[in-house]
């Protein structure tokens, strides 16, 4: 016995044929819609949204997808991709996907504009009876293009392919990339609408794939619109005459009153994609799943037949509630969502929509009041129907006479209320600061000698106020603690012709291993943002170098734009506020990354990281070219070597000096200040160091790509490594204060040209590493003495208590332990 199918009824009246694969009609009904711009509906029997269906059918079916997509992309790239869904209609579907993809997170558009929350982007559905979607994602760098990061759309069909063609002219234009995945259940496009987004995805340079179920298209006949527009008036006419439609079969009096179900919805976790949902919000919801069928189990008791049913955009959320409920209960469960889609129905087993509920919207619409629809409830046999809504949509539309609550228990025995807190993105501390009054950041050549686009330094320019002190005066104030280090500039160091050649001997030695390390910090950072831009925040100065290198290298190698600033940091003071408020207002907290040049004993990183307890949304890790220390996760390498930056102060890092913090110069709503020594323009090496290492960045590329898939599957938690040495030396040699032992090169070279030096300790056997050490010791007469068992190459040593009645005016150092 032939089996109708729900398409029949439409078919024969209009005309109207699917032709494709053989799946197509156990997929498809068809129905008319009551919309002057398209006739026909494809009704999709695995949607979930019209046609009540298992829901481990629904999720199956979009999870199938994702892992589809997963073994398109590869894992690598399926690491980086972010999966974006069509509200409303496919808003689970979407959901699905990314879940079956396993690493990627997920947004959908929206039609529900969200107070506080910015766009960030939109686009029509030409054929919809609602068109503009929002894009509103909680963190605005989820849609940036990070390297080999896919964009996975997700549509219940391609029935033109206009809607995914205007998404990507959207999103390509404020978010371009190389690759694009479209992904449906059916793609039903014409041979001209696949020839038009093929000459689409050429002409902007990007891949496009696509990836569905079945294929085919549908055959529409001359004059379809005017005859589907005809037959829908003829229909409403009829039942007009009939007086609407039968009584529901419980009367009003006697309707079940509904009953409230408390689940349990996990803290922190999205009600859907309307803001993003990232795997960890994935995996919390996982967790709580099972708790929360059980609570829905307990309240349906005996029902044997039960629907659970979402609400219009809240499509997953009922979703994997009905997927548990699955597990939890011997019941036959459905699933299926209210949509405020108007289309006819018509109680005829050739057709897909047979029954139709009809109640007011219940949410407030930003486009006023209007009708929603349930389809196919009436008259299925439902014993218990799990009503799930948002918060925002919990209101006294829902619970008033002829509402959606007050329909459905006139066609059921027991109705269930479950509400799914509204997820609504709280402005950080950070985010609520007026950042509007702050100053754009500093660029070159007016502050500094690097290129405008290679740095932006959040600082203001003191460069016409005195602030220079002899270092020895610099020291004793520091240590009675009458100043503080960062209230004052040590005098620039200017390098004898000796000194530079020795700068200069150990960039050609050194160039290529420090071009693998920056490579390999930051092909690191990128695979630990794989869905975002970082943005780089280079601790000034010594970090800045660091960070212009590491922005080449994304440039050079992948071609993309970091944007990259430098802020101040001062031990005992903390972080630039300021500078972080105006991060927050430009960029998304989550996508800085904070780069410094290398560790020593660890004093920044557990700077930073206390200094950023008061600011949402920001990482404390540093990101580091060299990290001796173990102090952080991410670096280049954790050896000991010479930097060559850190041979020099300004002359190697733009031009510009230490970050200054005085109060009588740097005002609350100001940014912390620094110098740009102009003056020192012909002794300026900042660029041929950053070319001269740039110039190394291909011959290490092979070493750099296997070093960061090594680092990436290695255990890179930080030892202290550093933290304990200091502590034991600072004790052994008596100096009983952490902040005068100065471990590794770069931090001993910093002794040596801009503190009091007592002696310096060397690794025994240490070699070409410390020879421009070993020779501004002898300048300023500190003795080197050579240790065994150092962890670091060297250690710069700061008299304890220096006063200048104990080492004479010039500062020399005493010779004695």
């Amino acid at each position: 016995m032939d089996v109708e199918w729900s398409g029949d009824w439409v078919a024969e009246r209009l005309g109207v044929a699917l032709v494709g694969d053989t799946e197509l009609r156990d997929l498809l009904g068809l129905a008319l819609r009551r919309n002057p711009k398209r006739a026909h509906l494809l009704v999709s029997n695995v949607l979930g949204k019209h046609v009540p269906q298992r829901p481990s059918v629904v999720y199956g079916a979009g999870y199938e997808l994702g892992e589809r997509v997963r073994d398109l992309l590869g894992e690598a790239e399926a690491r980086r991709a972010v999966v974006l869904g069509y509200a409303e209609t496919a808003t689970g579907l979407g959901h699905a996907v990314a879940d079956g993809l396993g690493v990627a997170p997920y947004l959908h558009s929206t039609r529900r504009p969200v107070e506080g929350v910015a766009r960030a982007g939109g686009f029509e559905e030409s054929h919809s009876h609602a068109t503009s979607h929002l894009l509103l994602p909680e963190r605005p760098g989820l849609l940036s293009a990070a390297p080999g990061a896919p964009l996975v759309l997700v549509d219940d069909e391609f029935s033109t392919g206009n809607t995914v063609l205007n998404t990507i002219r959207a999103l390509h234009e404020r978010y371009p990339r190389d690759r694009y995945v479209i992904v449906a259940l059916v793609d039903m496009r014409s041979p001209e609408d696949r020839a038009t987004l093929t000459a689409f995805a050429r002409e902007i340079g990007a891949r496009v794939d696509l990836v569905a179920r079945a294929r085919g298209t549908v055959r529409l006949p001359d004059g379809v619109l005017e005859k589907g527009l005809s037959l829908v008036a003829d229909q409403l006419a009829v039942r007009a005459d009939a007086h609407q439609e039968e009584p529901p079969p419980v009367s009003r009096d006697a309707r079940p009153a509904p009953v409230r179900v408390e689940l349990g919805w996990p803290a922190g976790v999205p009600d859907g994609g309307r803001h993003g949902f990232t795997p960890v919000h994935r995996a919390a919801l996982e967790a709580a799943l099972p708790d929360m069928a059980a609570r829905l189990a307990d309240a349906l008791g005996d029902a044997r037949r039960v629907l659970v049913l979402g609400f219009e955009e809240l499509m997953y959320a009922p979703l994997r509630l009905g997927t548990a409920l699955e597990d939890a209960t011997t019941a036959e469960v459905r699933y299926s969502t209210t949509t405020r889609s108007p289309v006819l129905a018509v109680d005829d087993p050739g057709y897909a929509i047979r029954t139709q509920l009809v109640f007011p919207a219940h949410d407030a619409p930003s486009d006023g009041p209007g009708e929603r629809y349930a389809y196919n409830v009436a008259g299925a046999g439902f014993d218990a129907v799990v009503a799930v809504v948002d918060s925002v949509a919990d209101t006294p539309a829902l619970h008033a006479p002829g509402g959606l609550l007050d329909q459905l228990a006139g066609h059921t025995g027991r109705v269930l209320l479950a509400v799914v807190p509204s997820y609504v993105p709280t402005p950080s501390p950070v985010e609520r600061q007026d950042a509007a009054m702050l100053p754009e950041p500093l660029r070159g050549p007016a502050f500094s000698s690097y290129a405008a686009d290679e740095v932006g330094w959040l600082l203001q320019d003191l460069s016409d106020t005195a602030l220079e002190a002899p270092t020895e005066e610099r020291e004793e104030a520091i240590q009675s603690g009458g100043a503080h280090y960062a209230e004052s500039l040590p005098v620039e160091y200017q390098p004898t012709p000796q000194y530079q050649e020795l700068f200069k001997a150990a960039l050609a030695t050194s160039a290529g291993r420090i071009a693998r390390a920056v490579g390999t910090v930051t092909e690191t950072v990128l695979a630990e943002h794989p869905h975002s831009r970082p943005v780089l925040v280079s601790l000034a100065r010594a970090g800045t170098p660091v960070g212009v290198l590491m922005r080449r290298w994304a440039q050079h190698r992948h071609g993309i734009d970091l944007p990259h600033y430098a802020v101040s940091i001062v031990r005992g003071r903390g972080i630039d506020a300021n500078a972080l408020r105006w991060l927050a207002a430009h960029h998304d907290p989550a996508d800085v990354v904070f780069v410094d040049g290398w560790t020593g004993k660890g004093a920044i990183t557990r700077e930073l990281a206390a200094a950023l307890e008061e600011f949402d949304g920001f990482d404390p890790q540093i990101a580091v070219l060299a990290d001796p220390g173990g102090c952080v996760r991410t670096y280049g390498t954790r050896e000991d070597f010479l930097i060559p930056s850190a041979c020099l102060n300004s002359t190697v890092s733009g031009l510009v000096s230490r970050t200054v913090l005085r109060s009588d110069l740097v005002g609350p709503n100001d940014f912390h200040g620094a110098k740009f020594y102009r003056e020192l323009a012909d002794s300026d090496v900042s660029g041929y160091f950053l070319d001269t290492v740039a110039a190394r960045f291909d011959e290490v590329a092979d070493a750099v790509e296997a070093e960061t898939k090594e680092l990436l599957t290695a255990d890179r938690a930080p030892t202290w490594e550093g933290w304990a040495a200091v502590e034991r030396i600072s004790e052994e040699y008596g100096i009983h204060d952490v902040n005068l032992v100065k471990p590794g090169v770069g931090e001993t070279t910093r002794v040596l040209l801009r503190r009091v030096p007592w002696k310096i300790l060397a690794k025994r056997g240490a070699g070409a590493d410390l020879a421009h050490v070993r020779l501004l010791a002898e300048q300023r007469g500190v003795p080197v003495e050579e240790v065994d068992e150092l962890p670091y190459t060297c250690v710069g040593l700061i008299h304890p208590k220096y006063n200048r009645g104990a080492t004479g005016a010039s500062g020399t150092a005493v010779t004695g332990k």
